[in-house]
């Protein structure tokens, strides 16, 4: 018998509908507000609408106060989300299969074991949030601007974001979608502190502030939860396509260097705050965020001067001037360029007097801050470097701790002899990977506590 590689998980169909606008037969058509791939014929993207919608109401007989969440058959997995009221969005995805070929006939196997509910769950709800975040509800839009307006910020949106997914590295990072935190000491945190304050007190239209150094998180004025999807944002999307330019002006900065007072820049914002042509049609984005009991419309402007990074949401009623980013750059760009050099030389020793050659590979998630720390995963692409089992096992525990919502600890031990501990503790998360041959239960749950209380001596976690 012979076999190919596994093939890769792909996005099928992706679509958004609210049933109540098409409630009559003849006008299914109306109730599809988006349907990727847009080439799908009208009668396939209504067949496939009606059958999800089929599906979802069947299930409701079983349990009305939980909504179906998925669908599985043998070549693909539908995923399921009701964000809002009237409104659903469906994910379909291909399951990776193996060619083979025994007795001179070839065949496909499935690998349904790869795919993972709460895994590409996540990911169709950051997908939902991501566009709740900088183009408002659904519920919102079609109330106040119609429903062509609702499908065009959805076209908008999507067709873009859609091609930006890795659903072939998609796991438990998607489900934490975590926050990597940056600690500083007293010292220099207070400084970071101060000079935000006084950010926001010079530039009254500026609402809340976030500062970041490469892609760790040092402190936010944001709510929790929106501040978690900005940082992903940020962090997979902005920051890395930013970086090319970043490359290209880093050449030209060092020949100013003797003439330069700071080496600030606006990610978003004018490219030359000074040049009047080039700033005369600048509109940063807008990003929709919580406060309290009512949605702020803000303009997002990231500023950034070395690799620390300030984050400035801007009062969304009026865009802001060639002036005031004038004012901007030249009262941060100063401060902040001193700051991250300092930030800078804390991190590189930090970074220095980590062990990088650690003989095991951790997961840690904290739901209370939303911290996340990581060493099982490239910090640059964001790719596993465990084997893809050794991922799915990790997720595959975290799952059995979501269901039956306990604390507790599972041990499972591995065909090639690793060991992939989980435990669950006060909100607290640590998954563990310890590739000890020959090794019992009681060596490795031995293990376990020794490294809890080497790295995590500030944590409590159940005995």
């Amino acid at each position: 018998m012979t076999s190919t590689p596994r093939s890769c998980v792909m996005l099928q169909h992706f679509f958004i509908y609210n049933s109540t606008l098409g409630p009559r037969e003849g006008e299914e058509e109306k109730k599809i507000l988006y349907y990727y791939p847009r080439n799908t014929s009208i009668d396939n993207q209504i067949k496939n609408v009606g059958l999800c919608e089929a599906v979802i109401k069947f299930t409701e007989t079983f349990a009305d106060n939980k909504p179906c969440e998925s669908m599985h058959t043998q070549k693909t997995r539908h995923l399921f989300l009701q964000p809002e009221r009237d409104f659903s969005m469906v994910m379909a995805i291909t399951v990776p299969f193996s060619e083979k070929t025994k007795d001179g006939k070839t065949y496909h196997e499935y690998h349904e074991e790869d795919i993972q509910d709460s895994v590409y769950s996540a990911v169709l709800k950051h997908a939902y949030n991501l566009f709740k975040l900088f183009m408002g509800s659904f519920t919102t839009i079609m109330e106040n601007n119609g429903i062509d307006q609702l499908k065009h910020r959805q076209e908008h949106f999507y067709s873009r974001y859609l091609t930006t997914l890795r659903l072939g590295h998609s796991d438990i990072l998607e489900i934490h979608n975590g926050i990597l935190f940056l600690p500083l000491d007293k010292n220099t945190y207070l400084r970071m502190q101060c000079f935000i304050n006084l950010v926001e007190a010079s530039f009254s239209q500026i609402k809340y502030t976030a500062f970041l150094y490469n892609d760790q998180l040092v402190w936010s004025g944001l709510e929790q939860d929106d501040m978690r999807i900005l940082y992903k944002y940020l962090t997979t999307s902005l920051f890395p396509s930013s970086l090319d330019t970043e490359l290209k002006e880093s050449a030209i900065k060092a020949n100013q260097t003797l003439g330069s007072t700071h080496f600030g820049k606006f990610v978003t914002g004018p490219t030359d705050p000074n040049d009047q042509q080039s700033s005369s049609q600048v509109r940063p984005p807008k990003i929709f965020v919580s406060n309290g009991s009512h949605v702020e419309e803000l303009h997002l402007v990231v500023y950034r001067a070395l690799s620390a990074t300030v984050c400035l949401m801007v009062d969304g009623s009026t865009i802001p001037p060639l002036d005031w980013y004038k004012n901007i750059d030249a009262f941060i760009g100063p401060q902040l360029s001193s700051l991250a050099s300092d930030i800078g030389e804390q991190y590189a020793n930090r970074k220095g007097t980590s062990n990088a050659n650690q003989d095991f590979k951790f997961v840690y998630f904290n739901q209370m801050n939303l911290a996340q720390k990581t060493t099982v995963h490239n910090r640059k692409t964001a790719s596993a470097t465990i084997s893809p089992e050794m991922v799915r096992l990790i997720s595959d525990i975290n799952a059995d701790f979501t269901r039956f919502e306990e604390d507790g600890e599972t041990l499972m031990k591995t065909i090639s002899d690793c060991w992939v501990v989980g435990k669950k503790s006060d909100q607290r998360e640590f998954y563990v990977v310890i590739n000890q041959k020959n090794a019992n239960l009681i060596e490795i749950n031995e293990e376990v506590k020794r490294l809890c209380a080497a790295h995590f001596t500030n944590i409590f976690f159940l005995d």
